[in-house]
């Protein structure tokens, strides 16, 4: 839509100076912004000014309502509104050198469309530059410093906020890795101790005492046993709940007392794990001489948990390598910067990465839409995204626990992903502040405010991307997260 002006008008002194903008100025800077400004007026719809269009004008709302939008690909997004009279935007930095620098654009750095019809007070932005230079010399040196400054801060705080969020990851995966290492250890130790109990009990069987046909049934009965075992670890055999499976082991125990093999307490609970019965049992008595039965028992059953202590061992170093895969993920460490990603994949790596703080009295839902096709992003920089929201779903549903939701699907042309927590939700005026740098509701020192304004960053300037909020005390919080499906390399900003 085009825009459409009236006649222009003026503003008098006196008007002028009921806006909080102007209500400072002398008498003559007033007549002077009078003199200069004009006033326009916008029809509902109407585009005051475009991101493509060069910054020529400051604007001041005087009636109306306006909405703030920013260019992400081929869409615009809107950022802000408001109906709040002496509100200001367009060529806002014009005077500050500092800023002119950082932006490199003379351009203006979004977009404004009227919502209402609409009543602006606007004045050409080099020739305000010009008489704020003249009427404010030290307040546009320290404007121009504090813009240098905020910028500074940001950088340094935004490191240490990206170096906290590694630092949680880290302390995470140090716990996973610990886990599954300390398993593998006294899995070893106690394999150690098992092949050389079952050496001594081999030299006693191959001593010549007993038979070699009774030798070649016991080697038999070993392997029946080790792929029973294989089963039961596999799920192929039934699952016993654990009163079955101690109900059994006493049965065992007894067995053995009656057949008069000592220890059957300490052999039991390995049969159990085997999937072996009573009757496997039986069948093995009945195979072999009574005088060889202990030792023959005692052979099969060092090796059947030689066989338990491997598969644990394998499963530790199985978790210890999905560990490393999902870091190796998260971090992007062997992949081009720009590519094509699976959300989903970014977005598990991140759960692998925070560990137990993800299963800790949490429940976990996941709903993928699996024909959500990739998407073109910078994943290292995505994956700090979903550390920042998933960390902070987690931390707002502490200590009491809830339920973490995340869900994918396709939404026009973006890729939509939610994240939802059960936590006690967020009050308006929250809401409208947790994307401001340095904003946070966390005690002091669990904090720096930068964690949503750095997510605000990557998703909306970094990815040409859209993010919003939806809370209410009391309801948790659902974070909505659009990345566009096809899009060019955005231009970091």
């Amino acid at each position: 839509m085009t825009t459409t002006e009236q006649p222009m008008e003026r503003l008098t002194p006196a008007e002028l100076s009921r806006f909080f903008l102007f209500e400072k100025l002398n008498e003559d800077q007033l007549q002077w912004m009078s003199e200069h400004g004009e006033v326009v007026r916008y029809p509902p719809g109407a585009v005051v000014y475009s991101a493509d269009e060069p910054a020529t004008c400051f604007y001041m709302l005087v009636e109306g309502r306006q909405a703030l939008l920013k260019q992400v690909g081929d869409h615009e997004v809107e950022v802000s509104r408001t109906d709040r009279p002496g509100v200001y935007s367009g060529a806002t930095w014009a005077w500050l050198t500092s800023a002119r620098e950082a932006t490199k654009s003379p351009f203006y750095g979004g977009s404004m469309r009227t919502l209402d019809e609409s009543v602006f007070f606007r004045i050409p932005g080099e020739e305000l530059s010009e008489v704020l230079k003249e009427w404010f010399p030290m307040a546009i040196h320290l404007l121009d410093g504090l813009f240098t400054g905020m910028r500074n801060s940001e950088a340094v705080v935004g490191q240490r906020e990206r170096l906290s969020a590694l630092g949680r990851l880290t302390a995470g995966l140090t716990h996973e890795l610990n886990n599954p290492a300390s398993a593998a250890v006294r899995a070893t130790a106690t394999l150690r101790e098992r092949v050389a109990a079952m050496r001594g009990k081999l030299k006693h069987l191959a001593s010549g005492k007993v038979d070699p046909d009774t030798l070649v049934k016991l080697t038999g009965l070993q392997e029946e046993a080790i792929e029973q075992s294989a089963k039961a670890k596999s799920g192929k055999t039934k699952h016993l709940t654990p009163l079955q499976a101690n109900d059994l082991e006493d049965e065992f125990s007894d067995w053995c007392d009656e057949h008069g093999v000592s220890a059957g307490w300490h052999l039991a609970p390995i049969w159990v794990a085997a999937g072996l019965d009573l009757e496997w049992l039986e069948g093995l008595a009945e195979s072999i001489p009574q005088t060889h039965l202990e030792a023959g028992l005692k052979w099969i059953t060092y090796a059947l948990e030689s066989e338990q202590l491997m598969a644990e061992i394998e499963d530790a170093t199985d978790r210890i390598a999905t560990l490393i895969t999902a870091a190796k993920q998260y971090s992007q460490m062997d992949r081009a910067e720009y590519q094509q990603v699976d959300v989903h994949e970014g977005i598990n790596s991140t759960l692998v990465m925070l560990g137990e703080k993800v299963r800790n009295g949490l429940t976990l839902e996941k709903h993928y839409d699996k024909s959500l096709p990739q998407i073109p992003a910078y994943p290292a920089e995505l994956n700090q995204v979903w550390t920042n929201l998933l960390d902070n779903a987690v931390h707002a549903m502490q200590p009491g626990g809830g339920t973490l939701s995340i869900s994918t699907r396709a939404d026009g042309e973006f890729a939509l992903v939610t994240i939802k927590d059960t936590g006690p939700g967020m009050p308006a005026d929250v809401q409208r502040r947790i994307f401001e740098p340095f904003f946070t509701t966390k005690p002091i020192g669990e904090g720096t405010g930068l964690g949503l304004d750095i997510v605000w960053r990557i998703v909306v300037n970094r990815h040409g991307g859209d993010i919003r909020v939806h809370s209410k005390p009391g309801e948790g919080a659902a974070f909505e997260i659009r990345l566009p499906l096809t899009a060019p390399p955005p231009v970091v900003s």
